[in-house]
C-alpha cells in the first residue's frame, strides 16, 4: 500500500468540492480531489439547469459540473478517480483510504459527498429519470417546467408537503399519493396540503407504473393497498418525495452525523467538531439542497481550511 502526504483532501465533486477546490487551489493549498463514485454528484442527473447564477440561457448539469471541474483544474486542483473507503480522524494527521490501496495522511479534509435522492425503484420510473422524461426528486429545481400541467408527488413527510405546496403554484393540479392512511408530516404542514385547492390526496396508494410515450412522461397507474383497485392519473411530471441518504455511512464512528446520516456542523461553519475536517454542501444540508448553497458552503470550507492550516502553523512556529 502506497502512502501520501496531503495539505488538503476533498472528498467529493458536486458543486461543493469543485467549488471548494477552486478557493483552496488559489489559495497555494494544493487540493487532491477523489471524485467518488459518481463524479459530478447529482447533477449528472439533472437535464436543465436554469435557476444557477451566470447562465442566463440555462445549462445541462452534466456541462455545469465539466466547467466546474475545468476551473478547479485551471488553479491547480488534482482531481483523481476513486473513492474513500475508510477513514481515521484519531491523530493530528488525518488517514484516508482510498480503495484500500492508498493511504493518504492529511493536514485538512473537506467532505463534500453529497446525498442520494431516494426513488422508489421501479424500472418505469428509472427509465424516465435517466431519459430525463418527466420523473424527478426536486421540485425547486424541475417545477417550473411544468407550470399549468397536472403532476404526481409521491410522499408523506414534511419535504412531500413543501414540495406539493410548491407545486401546486405552478400548476394546474398536483396529485399527492400517500402509501398509508396518514401523513407523517407536522400537523401545520398536513393542514397546509388540505387546504390547497388543487392538491388531490389519495391515500392508501402505491404507485405501480410510471407511464409514457417512451420519452415523455403521460400518466401513472397506482393501486389503493386497502382495496386493491388500480387507476390510471394523467400527468406529465412524477416527482418523488421519500426523502434523501446522506453519503456518509465511512464517517460514522469518526464524525458527529445526525439520526438520518448528516453530518452535524457548528451552525454558520463548515466546521464538524474534528479539527482540520470540514463539510459542505448536501452531507450536512437536509433543508436547502440547492447547487448554488452547495457551492457557498464549499466555498466556506476551503477558506476555513486555509485559516486552519495558518493558525496550526502560527502555533508550530511558536
Amino acid at each position: 500500500m502506497t502512502n501520501e502526504r496531503i495539505t488538503c483532501l476533498i472528498i467529493g465533486s458536486g458543486p461543493a468540492g469543485y467549488t471548494a477546490a477552486i478557493y483552496a487551489a488559489r489559495a497555494n493549498m494544493n487540493p487532491v480531489l477523489y471524485q467518488g463514485t459518481q463524479p459530478g454528484g447529482q447533477l449528472t442527473t439533472t437535464n436543465d439547469v436554469e435557476n444557477f447564477p451566470g447562465f442566463p440561457g440555462g445549462i445541462t448539469g452534466p456541462e455545469l459540473m465539466v466547467q466546474l471541474q475545468q476551473q478547479a483544474e485551471r488553479f491547480g486542483t488534482d482531481i483523481r478517480n476513486g473513492w474513500v473507503t475508510r477513514v481515521d480522524f484519531t491523530g493530528p494527521l488525518h488517514k484516508v483510504w482510498i480503495e484500500e490501496e492508498t493511504e493518504l495522511h492529511c493536514d485538512t479534509v473537506i467532505i463534500a459527498t453529497g446525498a442520494s435522492a431516494k426513488y422508489l425503484g421501479l424500472p418505469s420510473e428509472q427509465k424516465y429519470l435517466e431519459s430525463g422524461g418527466g420523473v424527478s426528486a426536486c421540485a425547486v429545481c424541475d417545477g417550473f417546467f411544468y407550470r399549468n400541467q397536472e403532476v404526481v408527488i409521491v410522499g408523506a413527510g414534511d419535504s412531500a408537503c413543501e414540495e406539493a405546496h410548491y407545486l401546486s403554484k405552478l400548476c394546474k393540479k398536483v396529485t399527492m399519493l400517500v402509501r398509508r392512511n396518514e401523513f407523517r408530516a407536522s400537523i401545520i404542514m398536513e393542514a397546509r396540503v388540505r387546504n390547497t385547492k388543487n392538491i388531490e390526496i389519495l391515500f392508501n396508494t402505491e404507485t405501480e407504473e410510471v407511464l409514457g410515450d417512451g420519452q415523455l412522461v403521460t400518466g401513472v397507474r397506482v393501486k389503493n393497498n386497502d382495496t386493491g383497485e388500480t387507476r390510471e392519473i394523467p400527468a406529465t411530471g412524477f416527482f418523488v418525495a421519500i426523502g434523501h441518504k446522506p453519503n456518509t455511512d465511512i464517517f460514522k464512528g469518526h464524525i458527529r452525523l445526525n439520526e438520518t446520516g448528516y453530518i452535524i456542523n457548528t451552525p454558520g461553519t463548515a466546521q464538524t467538531g474534528v479539527e482540520g475536517v470540514f463539510v459542505c454542501g448536501d452531507a450536512a444540508d437536509h433543508v436547502y439542497r440547492q447547487a448554488i448553497t452547495a457551492a457557498g458552503t464549499g466555498c466556506m470550507a476551503a477558506l476555513e481550511a486555509e485559516r486552519y492550516l495558518s493558525s496550526v502553523e502560527v502555533h508550530a512556529m511558536g
